[in-house]
């Protein structure tokens, strides 16, 4: 599966995102749901700071490896996951359904890394049940 129908497949099922993308770890835009490509890189490379720096704090605080992440506003809330190859990162209308969209944004990925990674040796497999 391509990153357009991924996203397509994602957007009717995830009535809860408004804007998705899916990108490269570097930024490098695969897929979006949003129609300018100027804004598209700017949520991907929005994105991957989003992941960097989560990702940096969890080292500081010496936890685990980052697996999801979810930053909630009083207006929606942005997620992001990535697996070995890509990252995907939706943006939602307030008080989503957190384990619903974490779930569907894992699904994505693993449809695409169904057809092989689009840079890095492979894909790792996610939780399905969105708690990891």
């Amino acid at each position: 599966m391509d990153a357009a129908a991924a996203i397509a497949d994602l957007k009717q099922i995830a009535t809860q995102i408004d804007r998705v993308v899916i990108a490269s770890h570097e930024g490098v835009v695969e897929g979006c749901s949003v129609g300018d490509p100027a804004a598209a890189s700017r949520m991907a490379i929005a994105a991957r700071d989003l992941y960097s720096a989560a990702e940096q704090a969890r080292t500081n605080l010496g936890r685990d490896e980052l697996t999801q992440v979810e930053v909630a506003t009083p207006d929606g809330s942005v997620f992001a996951v990535r697996d070995a190859a890509r990252l995907v990162c939706a943006v939602t209308r307030p008080d989503p359904t957190v384990g619903l969209v974490f779930y569907d944004l894992k699904t994505c990925l693993r449809s695409l890394a169904e057809d092989g990674p689009a840079s890095g040796p492979g894909s790792e497999e996610e939780d399905p049940d969105g708690t990891s």
